[in-house]
């Protein structure tokens, strides 16, 4: 009796799933990518700026940043991602809910309870005052932390959900 290749006995993911895994990932990687930029080259340059021209370039990143091109990326990826940990709980596939979860935690929680509340401080700033520019260098590296650990959930996520479909 001739045998099965290896791998053949198990159910594979429907088409729509894995188009809806393959898009979060490629998400996932992008958004990663955007904070990979921020952790690598545009925090860096903002920091070698005197203070108050990287605070008032920061402010108006923050503000840019709140438009729909990034805002649908991470939020669209959010929402897929918590279907994806339903299916992924549902089918019993460790990597889908691995995948999302990282990408829930990671790039969505951090943002919200770390990057976005050191945001808001920012924005409360006068870029101009002392106080302010002796800020900006602490500022600087406690946003940047956070940058880091979006930026490596991003691309986690991303290799998770692949390795889900694989």
């Amino acid at each position: 009796m001739p045998r099965s290749p290896p791998g053949a006995d198990l159910d594979p993911m429907s088409t729509p799933l894995v188009v809806l895994t393959v898009a979060t990932a490629i998400a996932s990687a992008t958004v990663g990518g955007v904070f990979f930029a921020f952790s690598t080259f545009v925090m860096p340059a903002l920091r070698r700026l005197p203070p108050a021209q990287g605070m008032a370039a920061m402010q108006s990143i923050n503000v840019t940043a709140l438009r729909p091109p990034l805002m649908l990326l991470m939020f669209g990826a959010m929402l897929a991602s918590v279907a994806l940990v339903v299916a992924g709980v549902v089918d019993r596939s460790p990597w889908l809910l691995a995948g999302a979860a990282v990408y829930l935690v990671g790039a969505i929680v951090v943002t919200a309870a770390y990057n976005v509340p050191r945001n808001i401080e920012l924005a409360a700033l006068d870029p101009a005052s002392p106080d302010a520019a002796a800020r900006w260098p602490a500022w600087v590296s406690e946003w940047n932390a956070g940058n880091h650990v979006r930026t490596i959930a991003g691309v986690a996520a991303a290799a998770l959900l692949l390795r889900a479909v694989l």
